[in-house]
């Protein structure tokens, strides 16, 4: 009686998210679960850039659900599916139950899903201690129906729906003048078959009369009670039975707690309720949605094995590049082409890492591999994130691998390369509008390199106005940037698709005389004349192959 038979992995690429990491998550997908018939779910774990938007809205393709962290959540471990009861239901209903299903606490819930309280054994206990005080059934508002069930009796005047709600329960076991003195109106008596008893207890006006043993109930005493508006209950019980069984006809909303509750909403992380649950003296919790409509139990012993969330990483291997919580995550897969970096997995993990210009190019090699048929729009999306990723094809991270999977695919999705290629690049360097914000973070990560950590950002454009109408403002927010990620350097790549260079914003001490360096701009032990803090470099293009392996070899020396 657990959620989670078929436990959903989500697929993921890194923080600031790129065509390839948005279109390789999509497909891969797709990939798993043709191949398993598992449930898989893209994700990203940041915005959605314009290229990798033109892209979604031309093949007619949702962007995936953002996912900013995954840290394990009450959904992700296992959650009893106990069935809520109605509050009106008898002490012994709700025993029952926890005895059938081994559980010490029961939720009461309304036929909308709304939780009303919870009952634990340890008030079924505290019910029946109270047996001294004689009028606790009709402070509760006993139901007639509830009575007829724990005495396995049957109505022979009255209506079962009406309540007992007004008195106190007794034994008309003395002679009537006897009991003249102690009944009193509205009372419940429990009674043998002896006519006297029952007339006297009619006449002073009880509300209820139970007769044990089975005995009959004669005409006469039936009329008397429908005038006087007395219910009649027979059981086949003697006396001390009944009065031994009749508490457990209460209904449980008389000790159930129902105020100040402590429950936890699915979408709660384990993180910020093991100290609530600890401190509660309850075993178990209930489980609301979003909707805040009742869904299951927890206990602490559930806490004990939770497991996080399944994921499957493409595009990146580095846990700074890697959505928040990823370290508690249960890490299935990496499907990757950068160099090796920093994430660790609880577990052996599957992971596929090749010297390819495309994450996408590596998957689909794998939808060849599993001979499944790749329809039109996957084709359409991992082409576009190999023309993204290899600038098409002119990137020297692009490899003849990545050229043929793209001729391949966009043959498939009836792709003009060139003339698709245009409108991609261009919806993409479209930087009409955009805030400084949107243009730094549209390809943006994070790196280390011994002690240093440092970022690289990256816009391309075909138009070198429109990357120079921004040099200035892409330079002050670099600054800004370095500070809030607090890396010893930060670099923004504004490169020319046309003219295959970069202008290199530099920001971080010794960041554009170490650049100079590297590419030989300027010799070991030369300094530059003017510190502009932006380097042209011609040729380079990639930052995965061109700028960041450069960069790291220079910190490390």
């Amino acid at each position: 009686m657990t959620t989670q038979t078929n436990k959903k992995t989500l697929v993921i690429g890194h923080r600031n998210p790129d065509t390839d990491s948005i279109c390789s998550a999509i497909c891969y997908a797709n990939l798993k679960h043709q191949l398993t018939g598992q449930e898989y779910e893209p994700c990203r774990a940041g915005s959605v850039n314009p290229e990798t938007e033109f892209v979604l809205d031309y093949f007619q393709v949702d962007a995936p659900r953002l996912v900013e962290n995954v840290k394990t959540q009450v959904k992700d471990i296992e959650i009893r599916k106990t069935k809520g009861v109605d509050k009106g239901v008898s002490l012994k209903t709700a025993w029952e139950r926890m005895r059938e299903e081994k559980i010490v606490t029961l939720p009461s819930v309304t036929e909308d899903g709304v939780l009303e309280g919870v009952i634990t054994i340890s008030d079924i206990t505290m019910a029946y201690m109270n047996l001294h005080d004689s009028s606790i059934m009709s402070k509760a508002k006993t139901k007639y129906a509830n009575i007829l069930d724990c005495l396995e009796g049957t109505i022979v005047v009255g209506d079962a729906e009406d309540y007992f709600d007004t008195g106190k329960v007794l034994i008309g076991a003395a002679n009537p003048d006897l009991m003249e003195t102690y009944i009193e109106k509205n009372d419940l008596v429990i009674l043998g078959n002896r006519y006297e008893a029952q007339l006297c207890a009619i006449e002073m006006e009880a509300s209820c009369i139970i007769v044990g043993e089975g005995a009959g109930v004669s005409r006469t005493i039936r009329k008397l009670a429908q005038d006087r508006g007395c219910t009649v209950i027979s059981t086949p019980h003697d006396t001390y039975t009944i009065a031994r069984l009749i508490n457990q006809s209460m209904p449980i909303s008389y000790f159930m707690t129902k105020e100040n509750i402590t429950s936890f909403v699915e979408d709660d992380q384990l993180d910020d309720i093991r100290d609530i649950m600890a401190s509660q003296r309850f075993r178990d919790f209930p489980i609301l949605d979003s909707d805040g409509r009742y869904l299951g139990m927890i206990s602490r012993r559930n806490l004990l094995g939770a497991k996080g969330k399944q994921l499957i990483l493409v595009d990146h291997n580095e846990k700074s590049q890697a959505v928040k919580g990823m370290e508690g995550a249960d890490v299935l897969e990496i499907i990757d082409h950068h160099r090796l970096g920093t994430v660790e997995t609880m577990s052996p993990v599957f992971f596929r890492n090749q010297p390819l210009g495309c994450t996408a190019t590596i998957i689909y090699q794998m939808y060849m591999e599993n001979g499944v048929e790749i329809d039109k729009t996957t084709a359409g999306l991992l082409c576009s994130a190999i023309i993204s990723d290899t600038l098409l094809f002119r990137s020297p991270t692009c490899t003849p691998m990545d050229k043929v999977a793209a001729i391949a695919l966009a043959e498939i999705a009836q792709m003009n390369l060139e003339e698709y290629a245009k409108k991609m690049f261009s919806a993409g360097s479209n930087l009409q509008g955009k805030s400084d914000d949107e243009i730094f973070y549209q390809d943006f990560k994070r790196f280390s390199a011994g002690k240093y950590l440092f970022g690289i950002g990256q816009i391309t454009s075909m138009n070198a106005d429109e990357l120079d109408a921004i040099k200035d403002r892409m330079m002050a927010y670099s600054k800004k940037a370095k500070e809030q990620h607090q890396v010893d350097m930060m670099f923004f790549m504004l490169t020319n698709i046309l003219t295959e260079s970069t202008d290199l914003i530099c920001i971080g001490q010794g960041a554009e005389q170490m650049v100079a360096t590297a590419f030989h701009q300027v010799e070991e032990g030369e300094h530059l004349a003017e510190l502009d803090e932006i380097v042209t470099l011609p040729g380079v293009v990639s930052r995965k192959k061109q700028l960041a392996p450069q960069i790291m070899m220079a910190l490390q020396q």
